[in-house]
This record gives structure tokens, sequence and C-alpha cells, in this order.
């Protein structure tokens, strides 16, 4: 067994160790989630060469200037102010989603008015206008890492694949029956999922174009669809008060493996957690609930929302869970004890519709529909920053892969650049 190469992870934090067993490559990843810009670079480094065996002792220092590399973008983020940097007339009409390719020199914005369009994230300048949809282009995905393809989902109940080159239609699925309002490529970028409002889920292959499986057990109209970051399950949520689980291998793909019951109304949110044995779900029935994604146990339900939970986050470690609700109150939560973190109190009574942490976990980002983005303390619950300036409601907003760059968008048909 030999060591290859060492590399380091800032999201969530680790070091991965890609080596050779019986002359087949293997990869292990070592994750540093409890790793604080406080702690001893050099002690933790020694800590995971003693309990790390591909690593000796002449890599101390390979190791330690990692850990400090991790330490100073921890840093980096906790100390940083937002300004606006672009503020873009991006379309005739407002805009409904927005997306970052993994590098943030691009992003894409969908609209009502039936277009997506691609943005140089430096300069601001529209590199392309994606157009051939009949109706409201609802929602929007890059192919990360690669980011060469954007996936595009509309009310006229069709799926389009353009190149982000050259703004080319590459494919267009067809295939339901009502509005396409989630979408997302398999983490590998070999798949597309798709969920509608015509209560189904489907998998697609995004070379021919074909679908390739079909998920029909909900009964109510699809909201949300997603991979885990493994690449082997998809988690669809439903108005019929359920979440599904589903097989994204290939030898059983779109085979359901769990129906997640407990929710006593429509289910508007869910995400797993980054190593994938976690499930976050949040409901118009004011509770978010957590899940256990191989058994289906319900492991915590929280209750202290006292409104309809709109949307869910996890931090990429997976540590803290955070919801958000239809009167304005934030709700953290330390994962395994279940503790609430801080008072998010300087939120007006108003809607938030998106909630999001930063990459490193920090900070949450959440959009309103009081026209304003606002910057929390994700440990404290403090008020770090509000990012002011849209005239309507802000409908979507998102960090950048690095967390250093923001995007807000807005029914006032602009979206705004924080860095």
């Amino acid at each position: 067994m030999g060591l290859k190469k060492i590399f380091l992870r800032y999201h969530p934090p680790g070091i991965v160790l890609e080596y050779t067993r019986q002359e087949k490559e293997h990869k292990k990843e070592i994750d540093l989630y409890e790793l604080s810009p406080d702690d001893s670079s050099e002690s933790v480094a020694e800590q995971i060469i003693e309990n790390e065996r591909l690593l000796s002792s002449n890599k101390l220092k390979m190791i330690t200037d990692m850990i400090e590399k991790i330490q100073s973008k921890l840093r980096e983020e906790t100390d940083h102010k937002f300004h606006l940097v672009r503020n873009i007339k991006a379309h005739l009409l407002p805009i409904t989603n927005v997306a970052f390719n993994k590098l943030a020199s691009k992003f894409a914005t969908a609209s009502y008015d039936r277009t997506c369009k691609i943005w140089d994230t430096e300069t601001g300048n529209q590199l392309h206008s994606l157009e051939g949809h009949d109706n409201v282009v609802y929602t929007v995905a890059f192919n990360l890492p690669y980011g060469d393809r954007i996936a595009t989902g509309s009310f006229d109940k069709s799926i389009k694949i353009w190149s982000t080159e050259d703004g080319t239609c590459l494919q267009t699925l067809t295939g339901h029956g009502g509005e396409v309002v989630t979408l997302q490529f398999s983490p590998k970028g070999n798949f597309l999922a798709s969920g509608s409002m015509d209560t189904t889920a489907r998998i697609w292959n995004i070379e021919t174009g074909q679908q390739i499986a079909k998920m029909d057990d909900h009964c109510g109209e699809i909201i949300s669809i997603c991979f885990n970051f493994q690449g082997t399950q998809i988690l669809t949520c439903s108005f019929d008060q359920t979440l599904g689980v589903w097989s994204a291998i290939n030898s059983s793909l779109g085979k359901r493996q769990l129906k997640l019951i407990g929710h006593t109304a429509e289910v508007s949110a869910g995400k797993f957690n980054f190593r994938g044995d976690l499930i976050l779900s949040g409901s118009m029935d004011g509770t978010m609930r957590l899940w256990h994604s191989v058994s289906g146990q319900i492991l915590s339900v929280f209750q202290d929302f006292e409104d309809e939970v709109l949307d869910v986050a996890f931090n990429l470690t997976g540590t803290l869970a955070a919801g958000c609700t239809v009167n304005g109150k934030i709700r953290c939560f330390h994962v395994n004890t279940q503790r609430e973190i801080g008072i998010f109190d300087d939120h007006p009574e108003d809607e938030i519709s998106r909630i999001v942490f930063s990459p490193s976990g920090n900070r949450l980002l959440t959009a309103s529909v009081d026209n304003n983005a606002r910057i929390w303390c994700a440990q404290t619950g403090r008020l770090i920053q509000t990012l002011e300036g849209h005239t309507q409601e802000i409908f979507s907003t998102t960090f950048s892969y690095d967390g250093k760059t923001i995007i807000t968008a807005s029914k006032d048909n602009t979206c705004r650049i924080w860095r």
C-alpha cells in the first residue's frame, strides 16, 4: 500500500489521501469538521499522522501547512463584510432562480421572461441568452464540478440542456406532463434528475436525452429533488406530505428505497448532509424533521417554528441544521443534541423564502420578501449584515463555492453581485 498524493479539501474541511493497494487506486478522506481557527495547526497535524498509517512523520510540515490554509479560510470568512460590486438589469420579467458554476466565474439566471442567461461574474457582462422555452424558466443548474453544461426546467413541461461555452441547445427533454420546477445533475454529471407538478420525478441520460427512469409513487406535486453528495441516492419532496428516497445506482436506478412519512402537511424542502447518512426536511406543518437516510427512522422533530417552514439547510459538516418560515422566523440547531443556537430576533415578520449556509458553515444567508438578504452568525444568531438595494422581494440567493461571492435575485428583474 503506497501513498501517491495528498489533497486539501476546503469545504467541508478535510484532507484527501490518494493511494494504491494491490495495484488499484483508492481514496481516503480525513474529515476536519471540528477544526477551529484557534486550534494549534501542528498539534492537529500530529494527531492526524498518529492516527493514519498512510502518513509518516516526514509529512508533518506538509499537513501542518494544509491545516493552516484551512484555518486561514475560516478566519477570512468570519471577518469579511460584503459590498455591492454589480447591479445587473438581467431580465424583462422577474428572476426565478440563480446558480453559480463551481469556480464562480459564471452564473446563470432564470426568468419569467422565458429565457435563461449566462453571465461573467467578474465583469457582469452577458455571455449567452438561452432562448427556446415557451413558458416561464423556473429552475436552473450547472453540471458541477465541470460547468460545461447547464440545464433549465420550464413551465412549458420541458427541460433543455445547453452548452455554457457557446449557448447552443444540446438536448430537449420531454415527458413530464406538468411544470418542471426542480432539477439537479448527479455529482458525476452523467445523469439529470427532475421533479414536476405532474407528481413524477425522472432521471435522464444527458448525452442521449433519453429518460432512463421514472419515479411515480408520489400522489402530489414534487417541488424539490436532489442527489446525495456520493451520487448514490435521490431525495424527492412532495405536496403529498412525504419524501421519497430513490436509488441512483445503475443496477437499481430509480427504485424507491424509502418513503418517509411523518409530516402532516405539504413538504416544502429537503436536503442530504455531506456524508449522506442524514436527511433534513421542512413542512407547512410548522416542523423540521431529521431522518436516517438508510433506515428511514425519524431521529428528531424540531417544533419551535410556530408557522410554515419554507426552506431548510445543513451546514456542510452536517453538525448544524437550520430552517426559515413564512412569518420571518429562523431556527438553527445542533444536530447531535437538538439544542437551539442563539436567537435570530433581528428579522421582521416577513416571509423568508431561502436559507443557505456559507461553505465553511460559519454564516447563514437568508432571502426575504422585505427586499433584503441578511447574513447571520450561525453560532450565535447575531445579525452580521443586511444586503440592501433591491426594490422588490428576493426570490433566490446563493454563495459561491469559496464563500467569497453572493448573488441575490429579485422580483425587480435585477440580480446583485456582492463580494
